[in-house]
């Protein structure tokens, strides 16, 4: 069984030496889908009976993991010196610091990395995370898989 949950945020980046508009300093709204694979849970009157993982849990620990992280941050690529330089002059501004340029294709590898070890087998139904998709806009995304 699949299960699937979908969270927002907002973020500014910018794709150094891109051949168009995506060189500029700009934001999105991004949307971020974490999809878990395991079998359903039976376990009479616990609270996760007949799920795979309890959707708020999936949500909490993305939030704390990733979401949080990133939302309202302007997304950098450690090579980008002059962005990283101008943004060093503002005041307890909220930046992450890439190793790549943030791409969603990078992003989305990124986010995968980082919740890989989260979620946990609690109650032996094989959780896995399967795939992180990871929306730049509406009609264009990527996808890491497991």
């Amino acid at each position: 069984m699949q299960i699937t949950t979908r969270l927002e945020f907002d973020a500014g980046h910018r794709i150094p030496n891109h051949k168009s508009q995506c060189r500029n300093l700009h934001g999105h709204r991004y949307a971020i889908e974490i999809t878990l694979s395991g079998d359903i849970i039976q376990q009479e009157g616990s609270s996760e009976n007949g799920m795979v993982m309890d959707f708020s849990d999936v949500k909490i620990i993305a939030k704390r993991s990733v979401v949080d992280v990133w939302d309202h941050a302007f997304l950098v690529y450690k090579g980008d010196a002059d962005v990283l330089n101008f943004l060093n002059t503002l005041p307890e501004h909220k930046t992450v610091v890439f190793n790549s340029v943030p791409t969603a294709e990078n992003m989305a590898a990124q986010a995968f990395r980082i919740l890989q070890g989260e979620y946990r087998n609690t109650f032996g139904n094989q959780l896995k995370l399967e795939r992180v998709r990871l929306y730049e806009t509406p009609n264009s995304w990527a996808d890491a898989l497991g």
